[in-house]
């Protein structure tokens, strides 16, 4: 069968790519055409758009960039018409694919949505457009099924986060340690400032100077895999930060604690272990509109599952090199390390069970058998 995936991020890229592995093994005869980025070429799906020309952080960001967006969502419904797939598989990336969905509800196409659309946060009346346009919605979160099925009343599927799958699967890579000797003696942080463009211009630069005031201990950045070197010279040159190249999770294995950029990595980071502070900052605009519209206590999914601020988020005006430092010297100290690890335990107890790309593989594989039948 054919099969049409549509993200937008690194993230979407992740667990769209372990999505055509596990499909692949259901169905022999697969086809995959994508919009996404090097994770899911590599499993043999033709990419029509790369997530590094995609990615927009924020309303004024979307607004500067929208003739573009514009383009790719003509773009995108001509390929589909084009390549005539069996499926088309959303994964997040909302503004774009809900679109898309819309469009293609009235071409006749099955509309399968895997990594639901925040509307929990903000933009609760698209729920209603999901429920028209799509076929099928996989949920990862645990707070998302009730959300849906008892508010909504619209059946989805919870799979479980997928992030268990990669961090249970991982096993450090001997190439890391000889890429990447750092001293046992000092401390090693992580440095995870984000997978867009407009995140590392925003953060980078005060993590830059964090680094700088502690000469004790090591600072490491994760390079974002659709992000290029270059991106990150301007900030770290003249200074001992280290680049890391495609092992973020050795990096994480390996660390003492992180400061992460909100997202899918605060989640990455504590199911690893890693004591962590959030820090988040946008443009002034996208900061003042996004505070008007979500409605959210908190903006980390370790905070967001657990329902407590389990992990310190430094917000805006809040997120500057004196409040990181205070949070980090405070992360320092044993007690705290230990109370937080305690809040990452009651976490992987909410996410589910492993397997949620072979379990949503299975479910659209199964889907589109029994309509040919």
């Amino acid at each position: 069968m054919k099969y049409y995936l549509i993200s937008g991020e690194a993230s979407g890229d992740l667990h769209g790519a372990h999505l055509i592995k596990a499909l692949k093994q259901k169905d022999s005869n697969a086809e995959f055409r994508v919009w996404g980025g090097d994770l899911m070429q590599a499993e043999g799906a033709t990419v029509v758009r790369h997530i590094d020309t995609l990615a927009y952080m924020g309303f004024w960001e979307v607004l500067k960039h929208l003739p573009e967006i514009l383009q790719n969502i003509t773009l995108c419904k001509q390929d589909i018409l084009a390549f005539a797939p069996d499926a088309i598989v959303y994964i997040d990336y909302p503004g774009f694919n809900l679109r898309i969905a819309r469009w293609a509800k009235t071409k006749g196409f099955t509309n399968l949505y895997y990594i639901s659309p925040q509307v929990w946060a903000w933009k609760e009346k698209r729920v209603l457009q999901m429920k028209r346009d799509l076929d099928a919605l996989y949920v990862i979160l645990p707070f998302e099924k009730p959300f849906f099925e008892d508010k909504h009343d619209f059946r989805v599927h919870f799979v479980g986060h997928p992030l268990l799958d990669y961090v249970n699967q991982h096993s450090t890579s001997s190439a890391f340690l000889e890429k990447y000797p750092f001293s046992k003696a000092k401390p090693l942080i992580a440095l995870l400032p984000g997978s867009r463009i407009q995140e590392i211009k925003k953060i980078l630069p005060l993590f830059v100077r964090v680094a700088k005031a502690y000469p004790e201990l090591q600072f490491a950045i994760a390079k974002a895999p659709n992000l290029k070197e270059e991106v990150y010279f301007p900030y770290i040159k003249n200074t001992p930060i280290t680049l890391i190249h495609n092992h973020t999770y050795d990096l994480l294995k390996h660390s003492h604690t992180a400061l992460v950029t909100s997202g899918t990595a605060t989640l990455e980071t504590a199911l690893f272990d890693v004591p962590q502070i959030v820090c988040y900052r946008s443009s002034l605009i996208s900061y003042w509109i996004g505070k008007k519209i979500i409605r959210l206590r908190y903006i980390s999914l370790v905070n967001l599952i657990l329902e407590q601020p389990a992990v310190p988020e430094l917000i805006q005006n809040n997120c500057d090199v004196n409040t990181i430092r205070i949070a980090l010297d405070e992360l320092m100290l044993p007690e705290k390390r230990s109370e937080m690890k305690k809040h990452y335990k009651k976490l992987k107890s909410l996410l589910g069970e492993a397997g949620a790309s072979q379990k949503t593989a299975e479910r659209i594989y199964n889907q589109l058998v029994s309509r040919q039948s």
